[in-house]
């Protein structure tokens, strides 16, 4: 399979704002099929890299899944929607600018401690379990979209969660994995067992 022509079909299965703010990219050194970095405010693209080699051993509808999961999950992360931590990290740089301006030690570093502090705190809000089931609801929304009914969507992502663990050598998968393939396997009528209605307490 070619990977420019994967591209193609990927991008055109993203929604209007996955193609606008995401950028696909070979990288077929990396030992993951998937990988991306966490977002920085300041980033005006966000790249998703891919390893076709190994990419290519899934299935494409979980090729597919596992794309609309990750481009949802990195549209989700907003670091200017008005809230405390936004605020801080706001309040935070402006007065240590103001600070570093006046020649005040003690006031920059105390002002950027704030903000350090805010931004950890948004980075810890934006990595919890919650956010990436979530994530997962989203990708099942858009798949919706794109013609898979919301149990066949589930499955796939599940499915795919499981290859690229065995894809990657890992012998088992991560607490969020396991989290996420319980409550996709619930929504595809696999499994009893789902998350409480009121999400994961963290």
């Amino acid at each position: 399979m070619d990977p420019q022509t994967e591209i193609i079909r990927l991008f055109d299965l993203m929604s209007a704002s996955g193609r606008m703010k995401t950028k696909l990219i070979s990288r077929p050194q990396q030992a993951t099929v998937i990988q991306i970095s966490f977002p920085m405010p300041w980033a005006r693209e966000r790249p998703i890299y891919l390893n076709f080699d190994l990419w290519f051993r899934l299935s494409q509808p979980q090729r597919d899944l596992l794309l609309l999961r990750t481009v949802t999950w990195l549209l989700e992360v907003r670091w200017f929607k008005p809230d405390l931590y936004q605020g801080l990290v706001l309040g935070g740089t402006i007065a240590t600018v103001v600070e570093l301006a006046q020649a005040d030690a003690i006031g920059a570093v105390t002002a950027g401690g704030l903000t350090g502090v805010a931004i950890a705190q948004i980075w810890r809000l934006q990595k919890r379990s919650q956010r990436e089931i979530e994530a997962d609801e989203g990708a099942l929304n858009v798949a919706a979209r794109r013609g898979y009914s919301r149990r066949e969507a589930a499955r796939y992502l599940a499915e795919a969660i499981e290859a690229v663990a065995r894809i990657e050598g890992r012998p088992q998968l991560s607490f969020d994995e396991l989290i996420r393939t319980q409550n996709l396997r619930a929504i595809a009528g696999l499994s009893a067992v789902g998350l409480p209605r009121d999400g994961i307490q963290e």
